[in-house]
């Protein structure tokens, strides 16, 4: 959650950056009139306290001077009765404030480019060769080796639904084994998390209340499939200070990762790319403020040494403010190459959302005497079916076949 207390202090500077990340006018001229009413109101109650301060401690000296106590009772409890009222308008004017900070985007960092979408995201590296062919190589789904099955994954369940099977489905388990391995080696410790979380662990990484409508809801249960391991591994820590020498926390865990995708109908409908569930492997840090920047630098070296290693070409890319999630102040995608589609794709999406959902998850953290808001990072390592994809067109032979990454195969 952005910084109320910042918003009414320099309400100008935090609407310009607001307004990089596409926040509406009249979203943040209610958040201004919020914002300036609030502190208005709860200065007017303090005003009013130390008011009662003052003659609460006259009311001794009245009777021990045996001064007539009966107007000054009287102006005390005026002023109490006003405090209480006054209270119950501060409470509902920074509830409704609150409300309304909920459903806005983090802040961008100043370095992220301008843009109004993926189109306008700016390119940092290209790292691998791209394979060639003798043949004209095929999409994913069109190679013929048996190893998906879309209309038995629409059977059993809806439309972007799938099922794999034989060598395939063994190689998405290799790949989890593999990528979990991988970041381990790296530093980061494994968990095995709930595969649902409550609505205050999905607000605490922001994708509640803003983004229900893309949760999958158990019905008659304050309980949803998890959207991503993010959700589970940040809130481990959720309203706790975790003590500064701990610091970093590294995490990583598979889960599979479930999205209705409401916001995007007609996108990829064929194909492993956007699925309502699909696994992931995924990287989660909690660091001190300070050694966020180098942290986030370590979690994409990290995504990008391990598509390396399975020798895929890819790039890395700065999102623009255009495209950057809701919870990021910065983020760096990793594309892999798909011959197939002659384009790349993303797989990897690794972001530092600062204090973002540290404020609102109360993840804190000593410095000396003092309570200090984490900062929080997330990031794919990789989305499996992709990977598994990737490795389909990179990997394909003239006959259908498709071979395996050298790292793979003591998996398989």
């Amino acid at each position: 959650m952005i910084d109320v207390r910042e918003l009414q202090k320099d309400f100008e500077t935090m609407a310009t950056a607001l307004k990089r990340k596409g926040v509406e006018q009249e979203v943040l001229d209610n958040l201004k009139e919020l914002a300036q009413d609030a502190k208005a109101k709860r200065q007017e109650m303090e005003n009013v306290t130390a008011e009662q301060n003052k003659l609460s401690k006259e009311f001794g000296r009245y009777k021990k001077e045996g001064l007539d106590i009966a107007p000054l009772q009287a102006s005390i409890n005026e002023l109490k009765s006003k405090k209480q009222s006054m209270e119950d308008e501060v409470r509902d004017l920074e509830e409704k404030l609150t409300s309304i900070a909920l459903g806005v985007p983090n802040l961008p960092d100043a370095n992220v480019p301008d843009g109004a979408d993926e189109e306008e995201n700016v390119v940092l590296e290209t790292i691998g060769e791209k394979p060639s062919f003798s043949f004209e190589p095929k999409e994913h789904w069109d190679l013929d080796n048996g190893w998906l099955d879309f209309e038995r994954g629409v059977k059993l369940a809806k439309s972007r639904f799938s099922a794999i099977k034989g060598q395939g489905a063994r190689l998405e388990r290799a790949l989890i084994n593999y990528m979990l391995d991988f970041n381990r080696e790296r530093g980061f410790e494994e968990w095995y998390v709930p595969f649902m979380a409550n609505s205050n662990t999905l607000q605490g990484t922001g994708q509640l209340p803003k983004f229900e409508d893309d949760l999958f809801k158990i019905e008659g249960e304050d309980l949803y499939l998890i959207p991503t391991a993010e959700v589970s591994l940040t809130n481990l820590y959720n309203d706790e200070i975790v003590p500064a020498e701990e610091l970093p926390l590294m995490l990583t865990s598979y889960t599979p990762c479930f999205r209705k995708e409401a916001g995007s109908a007609g996108r990829d409908t064929r194909g492993l790319i956007r699925q309502h569930q699909f696994d992931k492997v995924e990287m989660v840090a909690i660091t001190k403020q300070e050694e966020s920047e180098e942290v986030f630098e370590k979690m994409v070296s990290c995504a990008s040494d391990l598509l390396t290693s399975l020798g895929l070409a890819h790039q890395k890319v700065q999102l623009c403010t255009g495209d950057l999630g809701f919870s990021a102040a910065t983020t760096i995608d990793l594309e892999v190459w798909l011959p197939g589609q002659n384009k790349y794709r993303e797989i990897s999406s690794i972001s530092n959302t600062r204090e973002f959902q540290a404020r609102r998850a109360k993840i804190r953290y000593k410095d000396g005497k003092k309570n200090v808001l984490a900062h929080t990072l997330n990031g794919s390592s990789l989305a499996v079916g992709r990977t598994l994809l990737a490795i389909m067109e990179n990997y394909q032979q003239e006959d259908g076949t498709v071979a395996i990454p050298e790292v793979l195969k003591k998996y398989l």
